[in-house]
């Protein structure tokens, strides 16, 4: 008869230097990537819907229109007032940072403005437009500081190119 000799096992140890080697790396390096997050939010108001509306409507309505070739800035209610074309670097936002200095010099109280974006429009191209539209930098007792022009800004579909009648085969 042979005997079946039983061995005894000790408890077995777990292993767990690689899992704090893993720890020791990987929770300072989530520490400082979220030390550097930084969040920026931009307030972006509704047009009013109230009997103010109908006022709203007789007094300067101001909009910038994002378009591919070209930032348009115009009064809903008069019309065009200027059309920027673009530079070799893209859309030229110091000419319309000047002109809504001018705007805002001609209407201090004014503080709401519409950006319209056609579909395709780069989402940083609207940021950009926003930032132009928002503040200016401005000399003040030999200070550089930034100066608010429309604050209250409002998004929008951009309304479509007007036609372009074709003559003699050219548009």
């Amino acid at each position: 008869m042979k005997l079946r000799r039983r061995h005894r096992q000790g408890e077995a140890e777990l292993n767990i230097t690689a899992f704090l080697n893993l720890m020791v790396i990987l929770i300072p390096f989530l520490l400082l990537t979220t030390a550097f997050s930084r969040f920026a939010i931009l307030d972006i108001y509704l047009p009013p819907a109230s009997e103010a509306s109908a006022k709203a409507l007789k007094d300067l309505q101001l909009e910038v229109i994002i378009r591919d070739d070209a930032l348009e800035v115009g009064d809903r209610n008069g019309g065009l007032i200027k059309r920027i074309g673009n530079t070799d670097s893209g859309y030229d936002l110091a000419t319309l940072n000047a002109l809504l200095v001018q705007l805002k010099a001609r209407y201090p109280e004014k503080r709401n403005i519409f950006i319209l974006s056609e579909p395709q429009t780069n989402y940083d191209a609207m940021i950009q437009v926003m930032d132009a539209v928002r503040v200016t930098d401005a000399m003040d007792e030999g200070e550089l500081v930034q100066a608010e022009l429309f604050p209250d800004i409002s998004l929008g579909d951009a309304p479509p190119k007007p036609n372009r009648k074709t003559v003699r085969g050219k548009t």
